[in-house]
Order: C-alpha cells, then sequence, then structure tokens
C-alpha cells in the first residue's frame, strides 16, 4: 500500500508543477484537512482549491529529497521555490506528512520555513 501512496503523490505533486491544480485535487478526498502547522488549517477541497488559486499562481518548483512511505503515511523532505506576495521568487524548506485513505489524499501536515539564501560571494575572506 505504502508503494501505491508513495505513486499517488508524485502523481499529484506533478500535477502541481505543471500548473494543473485541478489535477492535484482530483487525488485529494472531498473532506481533506491541509494543515499548516503552526497557522492555518484548510478544511475541504474546495478550502484547497482556493488557497491553491491564490498561492499558485506560477507553479512552484519541487526539489524532493527525500519520500519515505509507510503505511497510509508518505513524508515528503525538500525545497520549494514559489513566488511571494510581492511576485519574487522565495525559497522554503519543507517537511510533509500526507495521510491517505482509500487512494486518496486525507491529510497533509506541512512544516514549511522561508529559507534565506546567501550570496557567498560576497562574504568577507
Amino acid at each position: 500500500m505504502s508503494d501505491k501512496n508513495k505513486a499517488i503523490l508524485e502523481a499529484a505533486n506533478a500535477a502541481i508543477a505543471q500548473g494543473n491544480n485541478e489535477g492535484f485535487l482530483s487525488f485529494c478526498a472531498d473532506d481533506m484537512e491541509w494543515t499548516f502547522v503552526g497557522d492555518k488549517t484548510l478544511k475541504g477541497k474546495e478550502a484547497v482549491r482556493q488557497w491553491m488559486a491564490m498561492t499558485y499562481i506560477e507553479p512552484p518548483k519541487f526539489r524532493v529529497a527525500n519520500l519515505i512511505a509507510e503505511g497510509d503515511f508518505v513524508t515528503a523532505l525538500g525545497d520549494i521555490t514559489m513566488k511571494d506576495e510581492d511576485g519574487k521568487a522565495a525559497d522554503y524548506s519543507y517537511c510533509d506528512i500526507w495521510r491517505f485513505h482509500g487512494g486518496k489524499i486525507v491529510e497533509l501536515r506541512a512544516f514549511v520555513l522561508k529559507t534565506e539564501v546567501k550570496d557567498e560571494t560576497s562574504s568577507a575572506a
């Protein structure tokens, strides 16, 4: 089951990377919950749809370092770049814990931190 869930998540994330939010949502249960730990919780597919429409104006760029699947859970660790409120590219590191039921995404707990990329060429030697 865990390999199947991993494949579902990979397909769902590929849809997001292509700007296909509805493709992503097709992998989600109607009553899914997406929790940004320390911030907010989106309840239901429609709330996720609205958030994605406002946030993913341009498709984000994912770099997955690890994808670990066990039972009904898949954990993804990596980095994401997306446009911030000012339209500038912003980098984040994330750890997402996805829960599946019946072949659908039913829950996401997202731990996301904005990261600063340091320009090492400007530091004094």
